[in-house]
């Protein structure tokens, strides 16, 4: 019987009380579970050592978050006071990332997981996209229920010959808008797969991947089961974790 997928789920950290915790949404374990069994990797970039990770799981999906990734990272400016920060995820998912990507491990990243995987390859980013000509305000309204905020907010230009096409994706799609931050400068070895109308990059995958390698800018895990298009990124991403389990 082929073994069920170990998928890594990267945790932001949370303070609660007195103490630290390591957390990932409910909505981004539900949808890993389309690929396997979910497993929350703590922010530990210490003591976890990025390479015999990536031997231990069959994917990797990295997660969005209310926290961006620190600027010093991508040579960017210091961020706005009062913007929230994760410096130990930071630590542990930039080298994380590159090191999954060529060990050949599936990595998914959405929204902050998209950004550090921009980061991770060389790339900067707009912190602000909104105060940045001639974006649009990608942001939600939080006043909003959550069931507005995640809902469509714009279209999506799926670029031709490239990986969300060979998901079965069409030229156009709508997509959820939750974000402040996006792509300023693209990594290095990224092939752009997608675009906002404003021409915002909202995702790329990695040129060479030996697996599935893509980044999203939006939320495909929301609803992930009632959205065709949202499932169709996560079955691919299953599909790759799946033959890697098979060969481990």
């Amino acid at each position: 019987m082929p073994r069920v997928p170990l998928i890594g789920v990267s945790a932001c950290t949370r303070q609660i009380g007195l103490h630290s915790f390591h957390i990932a949404g409910d909505k981004y374990l539900r949808a890993a579970a389309v690929a396997g069994i979910p497993l929350v990797i703590p922010a530990l970039g210490d003591l976890i050592d990025p390479v015999a990770l990536v031997d231990s799981v069959d994917g990797l999906l990295f997660t969005g978050s209310p926290s961006n990734v620190e600027p010093h990272h991508y040579g960017g400016q210091a961020s706005a006071q009062g913007t929230p920060h994760d410096a130990a995820r930071d630590q542990l998912t930039l080298p994380l990332i590159r090191a999954a990507v060529s060990a050949g491990v599936p990595v998914f990243g959405v929204c902050r997981g998209f950004q550090e995987m921009n980061v991770a390859f060389g790339g900067s980013l707009h912190q602000r996209v909104h105060e940045v000509g001639p974006y649009a305000d990608h942001r939600e309204r939080t006043e909003d229920p959550v069931e507005v905020q995640y809902g469509i907010s714009h279209a999506l230009h799926v670029q031709p010959g490239g990986v969300l096409e060979q998901l079965g994706l069409p030229p156009q799609i709508e997509v959820n808008s939750v974000h402040g931050q996006g792509v300023e400068r693209l990594g290095k070895g990224l092939r752009i797969e997608a675009l906002a109308p404003d021409g915002l990059i909202e995702a790329f995958s990695v040129e060479g991947a030996q697996s599935f390698a893509l980044g999203v800018q939006w939320h495909p895990e929301w609803k992930v089961h009632e959205h065709p298009y949202y499932l169709a990124l996560f079955e691919g991403f299953a599909r790759a974790c799946r033959e890697r389990a098979g060969r481990c």
